[in-house]
């Protein structure tokens, strides 16, 4: 074993850090308020690679692991974990979705722009009754020869309004349940796909989280990814790369909580002494720092195992797992180290505690994640 990243890796990971402070974090509280789009920032991450990271050059990526992948996600996330969404969402499930399982002509048309960050995607599973149900898809796409017909809603869809392709799940075979389902790239702008209200959320608020709604939408069939019936796998298999990047966005959002709690704690003095030396405050910070260093070694196991194209469907869910229960535990100790410093909005650890708590719930709640694991370790 060899716990020594690589010069490039470090170089990502750096570079990640700079971009977080220099460009993410002016302003990070005021769009959390306003709940705004952080466009202009999404841009110039696009710009510098970090929107299609582990896609091959020839078609638009940085060619990167997934180990650097998940470096930077920590570090996007410690500042912005609405920026980091957008970037675990483009990489994880749209880019590496396409690359793996597109055509070539899907790969020219739509993963070169994506991979460029000229434009974002969406995934769109969820749906009002196909939560972590994900085979009960309501969303129909109709065989008509050349093209579907795309009818149905789909609920809680990151970059749901700022994206520019969507990959739809919906079902054409119900007879056939799961296995009748497929996989479209949907276009915004297409006659009859409407874009819901923003959702008003507890975290992340700078992501655009909205509803799509389908009306008779004609796409073409050149739009279906994979044989006909090939949607679900196509799901279930993005779904567990995007594991390793939510998985990271949780250690990102635990690490910079534990960054702040331990810098407050040095300066902030209480009976006399700085409270990092009293030894109720101490042993908090140590509680914090191992469970991130714990969570930190399974990210980058998940990740260096899908590198070396090895199973990591355990792996990954233990990653996402065990970083979102984490991620909500340590925040809680930054806000409860900060006292009262910690209840307000410009200590910013408040708002890392709650974009903690999505990462328990979205691409499989921490209950999902949970059978996946069982599921693996009864089959040996």
């Amino acid at each position: 074993m060899d716990f020594n990243l690589s010069e490039e890796q470090i170089m990502i990971r750096d570079a990640a850090r700079d971009f977080a402070q220099a460009e993410l974090l002016p302003g990070v509280i005021e769009r959390d308020e306003k709940q705004q789009f952080p466009a202009e920032q999404i841009k110039k991450m696009g710009e510098l690679g970090f929107l299609g990271m582990m896609v091959d050059p020839k078609y638009g990526g940085s060619g990167l692991d997934t180990v650097s992948y998940v470096l930077a996600m920590e570090e996007i996330s410690k500042i912005d974990a609405s920026a980091s969404v957008v970037m675990s969402v483009n990489n994880s499930l749209v880019c590496w979705g396409l690359e793996h399982y597109g055509t070539e002509e899907q790969k020219q048309k739509y993963l070169i722009p994506l991979a460029k960050g000229e434009i974002i995607g969406a995934f769109c599973l969820s749906e009002p009754e196909a939560g972590s149900d994900a085979t009960s898809q309501k969303t129909t796409a109709i065989d008509k020869g050349d093209y579907y017909l795309l009818n149905g809603t789909k609920n809680w869809i990151t970059n749901g309004n700022n994206a520019s392709i969507y990959l739809v799940i919906a079902q054409t075979h119900p007879e056939k349940m799961h296995k009748g389902i497929n996989a479209l790239i949907v276009e915004k702008g297409m006659e009859g796909f409407v874009v819901g209200p923003k959702e008003n959320k507890l975290g992340i608020r700078g992501s655009d989280t909205h509803s799509l709604m389908f009306t008779d939408v004609k796409v073409p069939k050149g739009n279906r990814i994979g044989d006909d019936g090939f949607g679900f796998k196509f799901a279930m298999k993005t779904l567990a790369g995007g594991r390793i990047g939510i998985a990271s966005q949780a250690l990102g959002i635990a690490s910079g909580a534990y960054e702040l709690a331990l810098k407050y704690s040095k300066e902030r003095k209480a009976f006399g002494k700085e409270i990092s030396k009293h030894q109720a405050i101490a042993f908090k910070l140590a509680d914090m720092a191992l469970q991130i260093e714990a969570a930190r070694h399974l990210c980058i196991k998940a990740a260096w195992e899908k590198d070396q194209k090895l199973n990591y469907d355990l792996s990954g869910a233990m990653a996402k797992l065990y970083a979102a229960d984490m991620a909500m535990q340590v925040t809680i100790e930054a806000v409860q180290i900060h006292g009262g410093y910690g209840f307000v909005k410009e200590y910013h650890v408040e708002r890392l505690m709650r974009d903690a708590k999505i990462t328990q719930i979205y691409e499989g709640t921490s209950e999902i994640q949970k059978i996946v694991i069982s599921r693996s370790i009864l089959q040996d």
